[in-house]
């Protein structure tokens, strides 16, 4: 199969704890993309086990090694990776061997000949845990119920950006699940392909059913800045307003209890409670956005970012 860009691929794999993965991935990386130019990005996230160690062992001139300076999530480890990448085309992957590089010639097409922005695999016969695919199912399902963003499998890492897409990904907390939903925002053209799905080759899963609850909380955050960014008023106003005509409700009613039937409403514990419950929870959720918020300023404003690298290896001899 002939090369259908001659321009340069960036491939960016995070990776964590995967000595036994990376060697094996690194090989079926180049069988794949036989004839392209092409670099490998592996960021390692502060693995405990000799990843760094194999990969710098290659010896492999295309293979850029990034050492980040303590773990800072998937997340941020896939920021560095397309912080650095230097292609035109951003092929993001896991480093479990799950995904294969062989799907990407096929993803390179569809963003090469038909120009699409994003090429996102859909996992075919999923070889995981129920652990895994049911949290993965809730999720695909809340963002394609709350975003109608018709994305079958957020949770897919085998992706293909173009170059300018890529680089305005701003990637914080655990926002890599949603990095499809983060490009339609920046009004990329979106295709989804099936590919090939493995068992996980050797290690074990990062991935919980605690997944599901983070993922709420980020698709929280996501909505709000999707509809409410710029008009936050419209958002809170609303919010405020159903509260303070709740409230004159509940004082009007209690008015009548006790001027018109002369009961004692004093030592109704269960209404303060209630209030305080429902006020308690929008002060949670508005701080939390508050604090996002800030969080993205902070770093944006300063051209700062929220990880740290320790030094960068390429054919395992330091930059």
């Amino acid at each position: 199969m002939q090369p259908v860009t001659t321009s340069l691929l960036s491939v960016v794999v995070p990776l964590y704890n995967e000595e036994d993965n990376v060697a094996l991935l690194t090989q079926k990386i180049h069988e794949s993309l036989v004839g392209y130019n092409y670099q490998i990005i592996y960021v390692d996230d502060f693995s405990k086990d000799d990843t760094k160690k194999v990969v710098k062992a290659l010896k492999d001139d295309k293979v850029h090694l990034i050492e980040l300076k303590k773990n800072y999530g998937q997340s941020l480890a896939l920021a560095a990776g397309l912080d650095y990448a230097e292609g035109e085309y951003i092929i993001t992957m896991d480093g479990d061997l799950q995904n294969d590089p062989s799907d990407i010639p096929e993803m390179l097409t569809y963003a090469v000949s038909e120009e699409y922005d994003v090429v996102t695999g859909i996992r075919q016969k999923r070889k995981d845990s129920l652990v895994k695919k049911i949290p993965s199912k809730i999720a695909n399902f809340l963002v394609r119920r709350i975003t109608k963003l018709d994305i079958k499998d957020n949770g897919c890492a085998l992706k293909v950006f173009t170059k300018d897409i890529a680089k305005d990904l701003n990637l914080y907390g655990e926002m890599h699940r949603f990095i499809t939903l983060l490009a339609h925002l920046e009004g990329a053209q979106i295709k989804q392909i099936p590919v090939k799905h493995h068992a996980r080759h050797a290690g074990v899963s990062k991935y919980g059913l605690e997944r599901v609850f983070k993922v709420v909380a980020d698709m929280m955050l996501l909505l709000f800045i999707r509809k409410y960014f710029q008009r936050p008023i419209h958002l809170f106003g609303i919010f405020g307003f159903l509260l303070i005509l709740l409230g004159v409700l509940i004082n009007f009613y209690l008015l009548v209890v006790k001027v018109g039937f002369g009961e004692d409403i004093g030592t109704r514990p269960l209404l303060m409670f209630g209030m305080m419950f429902i006020l308690a929870g929008i002060q949670l959720f508005t701080i939390g956005i508050v604090m996002e918020l800030l969080i993205r300023t902070y770093y944006e404003s300063q051209k700062k970012r929220p990880y740290r690298i320790k030094k960068v290896s390429i054919g395992g001899e330091v930059k």
